[in-house]
């Protein structure tokens, strides 16, 4: 999925968090430090594989591989990230599990639990005094929703996808328009938006664009896509809000939605569009020549002060691996206060329950640094969509948001009425888990 890119109390802050993760095992179950005593003996020498789809090695090892070096240095680190040849499927079937996988929520049936490789690491928690509480508990409940079998499937490791409303100031200038402010309602945006949809000099300036998928998958109703208690889609009249709420901005004269989901999602980098409700993502570049800020995600008249999110990825255990110990030992280090605070800065938002660290987003950053990155942690994030319970028979993640997100752009742009667009995503959800009962059998 793509998605977007101190002074002496910030020095005190970061000696602070040195001082914890260093510190002993009660300390170690706050900073992710395991708190072992140092041994006399040098530890034998093994290897640990690390895999992860969608994370490049020069991410991991800018993230992760100094820290993993300096605490484990009788460790050789083999990471795999998916590609041909070395997909799951690939290193399952050459019996290659690694010992560490990076899952998601998404693809966590398809890609971990199907494979019969999962690892419950609620034993290791106890054993380690491991404070799983330091995290947001919207990520933490999520992922043992998600496995079903109240097993603790992964621990959460950043990024997670804040929803945020970009906006380009050049154009705000441009037209003699105030600038939207952190704590707007859809209704406020709306206006706004028409504000800035105009014609001038025979160019078209759009008022409003947002990435049809994530807008509405990651909804601040935690409302899902697929019903967790039947088949087919999850009420229709809520979904019906949801695509009436944005459909209106596509009303708007000359704010024309784009062709496809993609185009729509890349119109503000071109530079015409004024508002963006996006993802908040360190993979998504925005043009340097977009002279662009963010305020908070836009919230519903009485609706909830909360912030739609994307859940953020998991390092799991797999039981095959005969280093469970360490590999637990590895993951604690790669979510330590430490870590976490080098990545905020960087402008990856955090996984923990910590407002100083949460503070600090993007400071590190040249791009970030420049920005209001406090509309990220204006809301505290919305929780996560319910989840089909195990053994049912469900749909895989892409598949949904597809369908919900092509239904919006042919609603926007006249084809269907909204009705008709969710009667038809119902009907092929069903269709969908059809075709996925066939295969089970």
């Amino acid at each position: 999925m793509r998605t977007m890119k101190v002074k002496a109390g910030m020095a005190a802050l970061t000696l602070s968090l040195l001082v914890t993760a260093c510190g002993g095992q009660d300390g170690g179950s706050a900073s992710g430090d395991t708190g072992a005593k140092k041994e006399e003996k040098p530890k034998d020498p093994y290897t640990m594989v690390i895999f992860t789809a969608g994370v490049s090695e020069k991410e991991f090892n800018e993230r992760f591989r100094d820290t993993l070096k300096a605490k484990f240095p009788h460790v050789a680190i083999e990471y795999i990230t998916s590609g041909k040849g070395q997909t799951i499927a690939d290193l399952v079937a050459s019996k290659k599990i690694p010992d560490i996988i990076r899952t998601d929520v998404p693809s966590l049936q398809k890609d971990y639990l199907d494979y019969k490789i999962q690892y419950d690491m609620s034993e290791l928690v106890k054993k380690y005094k491991y404070d799983t509480s330091r995290f947001n508990k919207v990520f933490i409940d999520e992922i043992v929703d998600a496995g079903g079998t109240a097993a603790l499937y992964g621990l959460p490791v950043p990024p997670y996808f804040p929803q945020a409303t970009y906006y380009n100031k050049d154009l705000f200038d441009k037209f003699g328009v105030a600038y939207p402010k952190d704590g707007m309602t859809w209704d406020e945006l709306y206006e706004l938006a028409k504000k800035m949809t105009r014609i001038d000099g025979g160019t078209v300036y759009r008022g409003f664009s947002a990435n049809p998928i994530n807008s509405l998958r990651d909804n601040v109703l935690s409302l899902p896509i697929l019903d967790p208690n039947a088949d087919g889609l999850a009420d229709s009249g809520k979904w019906s809000t949801l695509f009436q709420n944005l459909l209106r901005f596509y009303q708007i004269p000359n704010n024309t939605i784009e062709k496809t989901i993609g185009d729509e999602d890349k119109a503000f980098s071109k530079g015409n569009v004024a508002l963006m409700t996006n993802q908040h993502n360190i993979y998504l570049v925005i043009p340097p020549e977009v002279n662009w800020d963010l305020v908070s995600y836009p919230k519903f008249k009485d609706g909830p002060n909360l912030m739609p999110q994307r859940g953020p990825a998991y390092w799991s255990i797999t039981n095959t691996s005969k280093h469970k110990d360490e590999a637990f030992e590895m993951i604690m280090a790669m979510l330590s206060d430490e870590s976490q605070l080098a990545d905020s800065k960087r402008g990856i938002p955090t996984t923990l329950n910590s407002p100083e660290i949460a503070k600090v987003l993007g400071q590190s950053d040249p791009v970030y640094s420049k920005k209001n990155m406090n509309a990220i942690n204006f809301y505290k994030p919305a929780n996560y969509t319910p989840k089909r319970k195990q053994g049912q028979i469900t749909v895989q993640g892409t598949a949904q948001q597809n369908l919900v997100g092509n239904a919006l752009i042919e609603v926007a742009q006249g084809k269907k009425d909204i009705n008709t667009a969710l009667r038809e995503v119902d009907e092929k959800l069903k269709k969908e888990l059809e075709l996925e009962n066939a295969k089970s059998k």
